[in-house]
């Protein structure tokens, strides 16, 4: 994914005239010891097919704005048919995919084949490419957050009333249910898909037509090749279409901030499966090469793992970018791959997320067990005695002393009579006590908006559905309109071939 400046200067003209072997490189530049170092032919497969479809959507808006004669388009539009048929090994050697796919068509052409790259340069070419390939793993990415988030409601509405411990700083706070737990991640992960389709947007702008980075002199149809290719708009001014990747650092900084949400709850099904709450699939798991009692979670680990990698690629991808002039610099080759690998990561990382928590069992009677560990239900206790009347602090203070010496009925009078100097069923009746030592009994009264009770947990379901319904009635959308534009683009071929 190299630019211009190798071949014809900075030019956004033709290459009438030339042999395939000197249209795209001068002999000049056409070996040396570091030709291999500039090269990125074997990590360009991965835009070769949105690089033919550039190129298509190119000579035909060449050719509907006469720059170049209908024939030629129509030869250029066959070799380059052909080029996808033989696929991306059989390109002969280049410096890019783009100068390999040009020489190909130049061998089946001639001269005329060096046409296509009319009123282009390699600048606005590779950063549409880019953006073409780039926006399909974004959407590719979406579907994952969206699978995620519908195993996250599945458990939600299946366990509503399942209570289990609550932690702060891993240690137990109060009791909640793991509808609550499941939904405090559905929330998350819709924020990660708001974040990736609002990326999303960014990226689906063309470049074509920025060429080198001053436009052409060439009257070409820039919103044309746009429309043929799907994206839904134009980067309007031509040194900022060649030249920035801003849209590369925010994709891969919503990816990042997704694997931190794939991390946090990765540990805490980690943590939950080794205290005995959760079981995980067999398909989601792996034993001991030497014990064989061992179930271990070694897919959530790594799902762990790759929240690291991501945080490094968006400060790799940020240091690589930071300081650039304007327009382009070859260090832009290097900066493509960071976000290559943090959506392939990410997005299987997503997914294996969400087949985990779809597949997990649940231990209702471990989690019941527990739920009240390590005293969980004082702080209801403290809010029974501050609608009492007694100032919240006052009650804390009852129920801290008595943390002390128990979590019982006894304990909690014995502390009252010390720090107040009065009896608790003066200020409570003491079967209202009892039920807020309960777990679940805590849990019901915890009915304020997005709280763990039954019914709060009811409204967030029907909020997570619809947004979730939402949100993937977008993707569909997006993922139509490319698909449209991919036939549209075929049939305009057809035309001409």
């Amino acid at each position: 994914m190299t630019e211009e400046s190798a071949h014809d200067g900075e030019s956004s003209g033709g290459g009438d005239g030339a042999d395939a072997s000197g249209v795209v490189r001068r002999d000049r530049f056409s070996g040396g010891p570091a030709r291999s170092f500039l090269s990125s032919l074997a990590a360009d497969e991965r835009i070769f097919a949105a690089d033919l479809e550039v190129d298509r959507a190119h000579v035909i808006m060449l050719a509907e704005c006469e720059i170049i004669e209908a024939d030629v388009a129509g030869e250029i539009l066959t070799a380059i048919d052909a080029v996808e048929v033989d696929g991306h090994d059989a390109l002969p050697d280049g410096e890019d995919v783009h100068e390999a796919i040009e020489t190909a068509v130049i061998e089946r052409v001639g001269a005329d084949g060096g046409k296509m790259h009319t009123a282009r340069s390699r600048n606005d070419e590779v950063a549409a490419c880019i953006r073409y390939r780039l926006r399909e793993d974004v959407l590719a990415a979406v579907e994952t957050t969206l699978a995620l988030r519908e195993s996250l409601l599945e458990v939600a509405d299946a366990h509503d009333e399942t209570v289990m411990p609550g932690y702060t700083h891993l240690q137990p706070a109060q009791p909640t249910t793991v509808a609550h737990w499941a939904l405090s991640y559905a929330g998350a992960v819709r924020r990660d898909t708001a974040r990736l389709l609002e990326a999303y947007g960014r990226v689906n702008q063309s470049p074509l037509g920025g060429a080198a980075f001053a436009g052409t002199p060439f009257d070409i149809d820039r919103e044309r090749t746009a429309e043929l290719l799907g994206f839904e708009g134009v980067v309007a001014n031509s040194m900022d279409a060649s030249s920035s990747r801003d849209f590369l650092l925010e994709t891969v900084q919503a990816l990042s901030t997704h694997a931190t949400t794939l991390s946090g709850l990765a540990e805490d099904l980690i943590v939950f499966a080794n205290r005995g709450f959760v079981s995980l699939s067999d398909d989601y798991s792996s034993t001991s090469s030497i014990m064989p009692q061992k179930k271990n979670p070694d897919t959530l680990e790594l799902v762990r793992a790759v929240a690291g990698d991501a945080a490094g690629s968006v400060q790799g991808l940020t240091t690589t970018l930071k300081g650039l002039p304007r327009a382009y610099n070859r260090d832009l080759q290097r900066a493509t791959t960071y976000a290559w690998e943090t959506v392939d990561a990410v997005t299987e990382a997503s997914e294996v997320a969400a087949g985990a928590v779809a597949t997990a069992d649940w231990n209702e009677d471990t989690l019941a067990a527990e739920a009240g560990e390590g005293f969980s239900t004082a702080t209801g206790v403290a809010d029974l005695l501050a609608m009492a009347g007694l100032p919240f602090r006052t009650a804390h203070e009852v129920v801290a002393n008595a943390a002390e010496n128990g979590s019982d009925y006894d304990a909690i009078e014995a502390a009252t009579q010390e720090v107040l100097g009065d009896s608790l069923e003066t200020f409570v009746d003491p079967d209202e006590v009892a039920a807020a030592l309960d777990p679940a009994t805590s849990v019901a009264s915890r009915d304020s908006r997005g709280g763990p009770a039954p019914e709060s947990v009811a409204d967030q379901l029907e909020l997570g559905r619809a947004a979730s319904e939402a949100h993937r009635e977008t993707h569909a959308e997006l993922v139509t309109a490319l698909e449209d534009a991919q036939a549209m683009l075929r049939e305009e071929v057809n035309g001409y071939v």
